[in-house]
């Protein structure tokens, strides 16, 4: 990094979206007499009867789930999109404006075990989530009135998950969500002018640098992009430029499973704990148009700063002026980058 960038408050662009973020490395210093997150996770149980995920279980709703053995997708009962929506739309003198939004959300559980989270769970385990990732995205992003499959996981309480069953979520709509919606513009725009994708370029960079790299395969690179905000934001990029899940082949399926368990494999590490995150992928829109600027990734947000008691906040000037981190992403990085691709649960047995 040329002008000691790592010591220096800097902004640095964010070119999946447009936007600029603040990075203050010298602030790390400051001492923290703030809130702290309760550590103890307790011993969850293989099976809980009163989960509504468990097999077996009567759900919130009066469905009933069955004795699944593997994955398990349903209908969310408490859907935040519905398919039998009516069109209508509002517009006062354009300062009053809305319409409705059809869609129709699912909820995913990755397996039967109450108890194990993704980078618990056993490589093939992970590839029927993968699996089913695909038919989802499929099937969904099929429905003439969806153009967009935003399928995501919010791990952890902190994440403001409603249960602990590990379980993803998938959200189709008909309009492109505001994020998808402007690195379409990004990669649109990068395409364009230059024929090749913006990520895939930018992936080309970062492998020469190395300085930002957490994991990589065959198929697919894990790191911290240049521009990150949380603290230990990852980004999960494919090394070929595709856009659909529907494009991934089998060898690249069995190349996303690897990755993605060894980085949730290595965030765990970072302190011991199981690492609550945000997380989700940004295929390319299911609205008809061949997309080929888009590249195929995936983002983790994770909150944890400094321990796994003390999270990073999105407030003040972050909420009013410009997203801002402390540590930088190459420092960030290169923990991560060092952690052991095992998991450390199983150095307690």
């Amino acid at each position: 990094m040329d002008l000691k960038f790592n010591e220096k408050p800097h902004r640095r662009l964010n070119i999946l979206t447009g936007e600029w973020v603040q990075v203050s490395p010298h602030r790390t210093k400051r001492p923290w007499q703030g809130k702290e997150e309760n550590r103890s996770e307790g011993q969850k149980l293989r099976y809980d009867p009163s989960c509504y995920l468990c097999p077996g279980n009567n759900r919130a709703g009066k469905a009933t789930n069955p004795d699944y053995d593997s994955t398990f997708a349903f209908d969310n009962d408490f859907s935040a999109l519905l398919a039998d929506t009516e069109t209508e739309s509002v517009n006062n003198n354009n300062l009053l404006v809305a319409e409705t939004e059809k869609g129709q959300c699912r909820v995913i559980c990755f397996s039967p075990r109450h108890d194990l989270t993704l980078p618990e769970l056993e490589i093939n385990q992970i590839r029927n989530v993968v699996d089913l990732w695909v038919d989802e995205y499929r099937a969904l992003g099929s429905k003439p009135f969806i153009n967009y499959v935003q399928i995501f996981e919010n791990k952890g309480e902190i994440m403001g998950c409603s249960n602990p069953h590990p379980h993803g979520q998938i959200w189709a709509q008909e309009t492109i969500p505001e994020e998808p919606a402007k690195e379409l513009r990004q990669q649109k725009s990068y395409f364009k002018k230059h024929h090749r994708t913006l990520l895939g370029d930018y992936l080309d960079l970062e492998l020469k640098e190395k300085e930002r790299l957490v994991d990589k395969n065959d198929d697919f690179v894990v790191l911290v992009p240049f521009w990150a905000f949380w603290p230990f934001e990852t980004l999960l990029v494919s090394r070929r430029p595709f856009g659909r899940f529907t494009d991934m082949t089998e060898k690249e399926k069995t190349s996303l499973v690897d990755i993605i368990k060894k980085i949730t494999i290595k965030f765990d590490n970072v302190f011991n704990i199981s690492f609550p995150y945000s997380s989700g992928f940004h295929p390319a829109p299911t609205d008809g148009e061949d997309h080929p600027e888009w590249h195929f990734h995936m983002h983790f947000y994770p909150p944890l700063l400094r321990s796994a008691t003390v999270k990073k906040f999105r407030v003040g000037y972050e909420m009013l002026g410009n997203p801002q981190r402390d540590i930088t992403p190459e420092y960030s990085a290169g923990i991560l980058r060092e952690l052991p691709d095992i998991h450390y649960k199983t150095n307690k047995i």
